[in-house]
């Protein structure tokens, strides 16, 4: 019996643009610059940085284009046995610190319209699935993962509510996608540049990519 080597794991990354009160989405510029940053940085081996893709920042509207990047990425990923995670990167403006989303809701409740115009009220994500207070959870182990960013000197926290808005929206559909294909999801929110300076953040979101892979 030898060595199994690194495992393979591919992660595919998506943020959103701009919306109703956030004039500077973070997390667009994360996930545009992070191809370049990881490739100076490097990553552990058996790790891949798949796509990175912003969205716009639009539930049903935008549904069709998330579904689009994650076919695509699957196709990718078809000949290769390794593990496939999807991570969600979105800006709660009101926070200071980074949240790990363990869960997202089957409500779509939104406090202002989206980018396309769509400002649902208690109505359920996916109405197979059931009513508004059904929930589904992240497989990847969230403590663990908090407790590598943690060590790092990150300001971290796990949180059950992502809201219901977009970010919200998009995680509960990944996670039913990501269920249905075999890989793994998982939702961070991450304060505005005002809170947390943009370097400091490309240095979270790749030590966040680390701690996935070494524990999911």
């Amino acid at each position: 019996m030898g060595s199994e080597g690194p495992k393979s794991v591919t992660i595919h990354v998506t943020g959103f643009k701009k919306f109703h009160g956030v004039a500077q989405n973070p997390t667009e510029t994360a996930v545009s610059n992070l191809k370049y940053y990881v490739e100076k940085k490097g990553l552990p081996a058996g790790v891949t940085l798949g796509s990175c893709t912003v969205l716009e920042t639009a539930g049903e509207g935008g549904l069709p284009t998330l579904l689009k990047v994650i076919e695509a990425s699957s196709a990718s990923n078809s000949s290769n046995n390794g593990q496939v995670i999807w991570l969600h990167l979105g800006v709660n403006s009101g926070a200071t610190k980074f949240a790990i989303e363990r869960l997202a809701v089957n409500e779509a409740t939104f406090r202002c319209a989206d980018e396309l115009g769509w400002q649902p009220q208690r109505v359920p994500i996916v109405p197979e699935d059931g009513g508004i207070n059904q929930i589904r959870k992240t497989c990847c182990p969230t403590e663990s993962i908090l407790e590598l960013l943690k060590k790092k000197g990150f300001d971290v926290t796990l949180s059950d509510d992502a809201g219901r808005f977009v970010c919200n929206y998009v995680y509960y559909h990944s996670l039913r996608f990501a269920e249905e294909k075999g890989h793994k999801c998982l939702f961070v929110h991450v304060p505005t540049f005002h809170r947390v300076h943009q370097e400091k953040q490309m240095e979270f979101v790749a030590a966040l990519l680390e701690a996935i892979a070494s524990t999911c």
